[in-house]
């Protein structure tokens, strides 16, 4: 992995929905949103509707979510969600 880019990795109860490399991610936190950039320190938060939003090697990508959880730790943040 690239020293500039940090794991992402969105989970349903069906299965991996996205995995891959990015620089930034911003989450709709249950109490306001958030952005993660490399080296954030480790958290688990619950999440609200709104839109995961990323940006990787190809671009911005977003991803628009009912609710879930997300843990962030060691340059990886995995959010388990609902559509």
């Amino acid at each position: 992995m690239d020293g500039a880019f940090i794991h992402l990795e969105v989970v349903t109860p069906e299965g991996v929905f996205f995995e891959g490399e990015v620089s930034e991610v911003s989450l709709p936190g249950s109490l306001c949103p958030f952005q993660v950039l490399r080296d954030h320190a480790p958290l688990i938060s619950t999440l609200s509707h709104g839109a995961i939003v990323f940006d990787g090697p190809d671009g911005e990508g977003s991803i628009i979510i009912k609710s879930g959880f997300v843990s962030v730790g060691n340059n990886k943040v995995t959010a388990a969600v609902e559509f």
